[in-house]
């Protein structure tokens, strides 16, 4: 697989009957839904998954998507989304960029990057990143 950056975290997506609109692809918001799911996948590797969160008492949440959709995804193909852990600050915010490939033709269908800012769980408001997550996400870092 062409991968824009080495070593991606890797999540394979079926394209499922529910995934598809109107127009007869998958809809812009399912591919959210599996950028949100390779995230979370991705951090419940690097030992950071609801438990710890929740124990910790804050969590990484979403800021802002940019969504480059380059091709569409059609029901029943195999797909997998890639993440990276492109940028961060070690307090705040971090950054993951994604690219969703179909493996059958080599085709990106998507690019995307999500920025992420630590927040207090009790309160939701911005908080400094644990050691936890600064150990943890920043052993993912990719140049």
């Amino acid at each position: 697989m062409k991968w824009d950056l080495q070593t991606p975290f890797i999540d394979n997506v079926q394209v499922q009957p529910e995934d598809i609109d109107e127009l007869g692809h998958a809809n812009n918001a399912v591919y959210v839904r599996w950028l949100e799911r390779c995230a979370w996948r991705h951090s419940q590797s690097l030992g950071l998954g609801l438990p710890e969160y929740q124990q910790l008492n804050r969590a990484m949440v979403v800021v802002r998507h940019e969504i480059d959709y380059l091709a569409a995804a059609y029901v029943d193909e195999e797909l997998q989304m890639a993440t990276w852990i492109v940028s961060w600050d070690s307090k705040l915010r971090m950054t993951r960029r994604f690219q969703l490939v179909r493996p059958s033709d080599g085709v990106t269908l998507l690019r995307a990057y999500t920025t992420f800012a630590c927040v207090e769980l009790s309160s939701g408001r911005p908080r400094r990143m644990p050691a936890e997550f600064v150990e943890g996400y920043g052993r993912a870092i990719v140049a």
